[in-house]
């Protein structure tokens, strides 16, 4: 029999900077979805991305004295590192820097322009950079974006124009005909109003100001305007446009694309026009979340810790993480983000809720019991209450991620938990353990099939919890009862299972103290040690096989005037001589380190760094109170001696 299929995406993230928590979130929903339709046996392709061309992008490679792809290089490193942290389950990561996808955009263009879609004329108007986006004076606010409220410039310059005018009738008449396009209602209502009730305006796809995007195909002079490239990296991600379309074939239209906000009229007008005109089908769903906000206002990177979502993982745990988004997030309106608000959600359901009634559980399967899973005894009414929620609970979750109603399902779920421990209140089992064994064994046996059931749905959602539980119930990896068709109905029959109480799954926490730490900005070096700190992936012997480590001598070191912390170190690598940049300035002065005999990474691709040309990297090594020391080798090996 067939799988059914399932294809989800998020945007691909603009290659600018760092990833907040509220870029975080769309990830972190779309992951949940990809994950619940995988233990449901579905056939599931989870999309996301970096969206690297642009003005914005090319300026900011500027800055840093490199080139726009070694930029986005940097950038595309942190992000996945980042999701790497958020246990994020992607099956592909597209750049759009990606040749196969630069080549297809190209073909897409030209069909285009082919078919009379794109025409070339004078462009004069109003544009956001950091937002890359196109203004009409009406829609700017006192000379602001209207999205993120910063200065637009006025542009002057040859463009080629898509005719999206032509196709105002028709998106007119799809989205009477297809209500559930775009949610929620209000902002689907929103984006009609101000973008196509009127007349859909005709959009400037190219520059000739900046080079750095994908080169128009038929004129040389221009690149194509950002979001014409980055919105058909959701079919280029599938082979759309290539001899190996196999998985576009399978997976496209996609059963849902998530979006924030500020960029659901792209999605909203663009998209489903570029589609249409390239005789591709739409989406079944655009789903437009909102903002996280701190007192109102969309969060910004420049806040403190409590805003980083590498900081809160690193702190209380992924699944800390993941749950506030689910529980807290702005499924469909703008949600407001406090630390105090964060740390008592955490206290309050992951610690005193789920924690306590697992810990609780098993402390007392453990004491009366020998850690063993006693029989289940005859139902008494209260038994079957709690039978009977649990018998529903896969239903109500299934419905509402069926909707990817994400928000619901975990407080489905956590109702579980908040009866289970009301029906602790009422069967008393501390008193029964004195009177009644027996009543006690279906007691705790209702306990224990209440937690397995809930923590077979956490792995969708908790992936990390979940595992934890599974272990303290002494479930296996391959058992049948980690699967989503075993908690259809309450099993009265699960035997020869011994519990492990062990550790707390979460430690209840100080409001205050945890609050005063978020709040506390990071400063840019703090933030800077942490990066460089975070855990790396798993490499293979091929991977390190490319790195080239060699002695080298340092002939010469001096301060970069413009940092506190960089070294410009002059090396002797045989009979080469290089500059090499170190960030050690804090840890020695340029007079220490002449003459010694470091470990350089020979084959490292240069960089700028403070306008200082770096080639190769000197390996140091860290204690766990931050003191560099650098890794020196025998003096009396050579220069140019190979490390290995």
């Amino acid at each position: 029999m067939k799988k059914e299929t399932y294809y989800v995406t998020t945007p691909i993230y603009y290659a600018s900077g760092d990833l907040h928590l509220g870029h975080c979130y769309t990830t972190v929903l779309a992951d949940a979805c990809a994950r619940f339709q995988r233990l449901a046996g579905k056939d599931v392709f989870f999309l996301t991305g970096s969206d690297e061309h642009g003005l914005k992008i090319a300026r900011k490679a500027e800055e840093a004295g490199i080139t726009p792809k070694e930029y986005t290089d940097q950038v595309v490193a942190k992000f996945k590192h980042v999701w790497s942290v958020l246990g994020i389950t992607y099956d592909k990561f597209i750049r759009t820097t990606d040749e196969d996808h630069v080549k297809v955009v190209q073909k897409a263009f030209q069909k285009l322009y082919d078919q009379g879609d794109i025409y070339k004329a004078n462009y004069e108007g109003l544009y956001c950079v950091p937002c890359e986006s196109f203004f009409t004076e009406s829609q700017v606010v006192d000379g602001k974006c209207p999205d993120c409220g910063r200065p637009v410039e006025l542009m002057k310059e040859e463009s080629y124009f898509f005719k999206m005018s032509k196709y105002t009738e028709w998106l007119k008449d799809f989205y009477q005909s297809h209500p559930d396009f775009l949610i929620p209602e209000a902002r689907k209502n929103e984006i009609y109003k101000n973008f196509i009730e009127n007349g859909v305006q005709d959009l400037c796809v190219s520059r000739t100001t900046f080079d750095w995007g994908v080169p128009v195909p038929f004129d040389s002079k221009h690149v194509m305007y950002v979001w014409i490239d980055a919105l058909l990296n959701y079919v280029t991600a599938l082979g759309y446009g290539t001899e190996n379309d196999t998985l576009f074939q399978k997976f496209w239209p996609a059963d849902v694309q998530f979006v924030g906000r500020e960029i659901a009229r792209f999605h909203a007008v663009i998209w489903p026009i570029l589609l249409k005109a390239l005789d591709l089908p739409l989406p079944k769903q655009i789903h437009s979340h909102g903002w996280i906000t701190e007192k109102g206002d969309k969060m910004s990177k420049s806040s403190g810790n409590g805003f980083n979502s590498l900081v809160l993982a690193d702190r209380y745990g992924t699944d800390a993480v993941r749950y506030w988004v689910y529980k807290d997030g702005p499924i469909f309106n703008d949600s407001p983000y406090s630390s105090e608000l964060f740390i008592k959600t955490i206290n309050a359901d992951l610690c005193n809720d789920l924690g306590n009634l697992v810990s609780r559980t098993l402390a007392m399967i453990t004491q009366n019991f020998d850690a063993k899973l006693p029989k289940c005894g005859p139902s008494l009414t209260e038994d079957k209450e709690l039978e009977n929620k649990l018998n529903h609970l896969y239903e109500a979750v299934k419905n509402a991620m069926d909707q990817q109603r994400v928000d619901i399902a975990i407080d489905e779920i956590f109702g579980v938990v908040r009866a289970a421990n009301k029906y602790i209140d009422v069967t008393a089992p501390w008193i029964l353990a004195k009177v009644d064994k027996n009543r006690l064994a279906t007691v705790l046996y209702h306990l224990y099939e209440s937690i397995r059931m809930v923590a077979v749905l956490l792995q969708a959602f908790l992936p990390t919890t979940a595992e934890k539980i599974f272990e303290k119930l002494g479930i296996e990896k391959d058992s049948p009862y980690r699967k989503l068709e075993s908690i259809t109905i309450f099993h009265t029959d699960l035997m020869d299972y011994t519990v492990h109480k062990g550790e707390a799954l979460f430690v209840r926490l100080d409001v205050q103290k945890e609050v005063a730490y978020l709040t506390t900005p990071i400063k840019k070096e703090e933030k800077q040690d942490k990066q460089e700190k975070a855990e790396k992936p798993l490499i293979s012997i091929d991977d390190f096989d490319k790195v080239e480590l060699v002695v080298g001598k340092i002939l010469h070191s001096e301060k970069i005037a413009k940092s506190e912390k960089l070294l410009k170190n002059t090396v002797q690598i045989g009979e080469e001589v290089r500059t090499i940049v170190s960030g050690i300035a804090k840890h020695y002065q340029p007079e220490e380190i002449i003459g010694k005999n470091v470990v350089v990474v020979k084959n490292l691709k240069p960089i700028k760094l403070c306008g200082v040309e770096s080639f190769g990297m000197i390996l140091c090594s860290v204690s766990a109170d931050g003191k560099l020391s650098l890794v020196e080798p025998n003096s009396s090996m050579p220069s140019g001696s190979e490390v290995c």
